[in-house]
């Protein structure tokens, strides 16, 4: 058992995102939790668990989180079974969000991007993290890591902390002059503790 658990838990996810061309990327700056159904509605340490790998890593980008009209709201949904999911070929958020403004109705016809689609497939355990954008309503950043596998135990809760800082890594987006007073470290972004150590009796 302790041999299959530490299978499971090394199997890499696919991981992937898209963003709006309309989100105001750059002024963002406190962000909230929504409510709902699955990981986010309860209370267990697996769902206290995701929060706080969410929260630290919001955190070390310069977000806030306020409980009273945040600029964003973080939804997170696991989804089970195989599903085709519409996705657009985009370059990097990072780069688009340092040469273009958020397009809106007054943006011309011709200076808009367009969405390029794409179909694929997302295998069963997907760990979707989606920002909205709290003022407008509108989801402006989607980002999944496909067949995630969460075994029991000590093992399931660090698949989904690690699950989420992969997943975040598609969003390098720092709040602005966030960075002036706040530099990190080269690589602080992505350290990841390894999994709890098996017992002595299973080593």
């Amino acid at each position: 058992m302790a041999l299959l658990s530490g299978c499971l838990t090394s199997r890499e996810a696919r991981v992937e995102s898209n963003y709006s061309y309309r989100g105001r990327f750059r002024h963002y700056r406190t962000y909230g939790f929504l409510g709902g159904e699955g990981l986010m509605a309860d209370s267990t340490r697996l769902s206290q668990s995701l929060r706080d790998a969410i929260k630290q890593r919001l955190r070390l980008q310069g977000y806030r989180l306020a409980r009273r009209n945040p600029d964003l709201m973080v939804s997170v949904r696991v989804f089970e079974g195989d599903m085709h999911f519409p996705g657009f070929v985009q370059e990097d958020l990072h780069s688009w969000v340092k040469y273009n403004d958020a397009e809106d109705e007054e943006t011309p016809e011709e200076s808009r991007h367009g969405y390029q689609p794409r179909r694929m497939l997302l295998l069963d355990g997907t760990l979707m993290v989606t920002l909205i954008d709290a003022h407008t309503d509108n989801a402006i950043w989607n980002g999944y890591a496909s067949g995630v596998t969460v075994p029991e135990g000590p093992r399931g809760e660090y698949v989904l902390v690690r699950s989420v800082r992969s997943i975040f890594d598609r969003y390098r987006i720092f709040t602005e002059n966030y960075l002036q007073g706040n530099q990190q470290p080269d690589g602080a972004m992505n350290e990841t503790p390894g999994p709890p150590a098996a017992p002595a009796d299973q080593r």
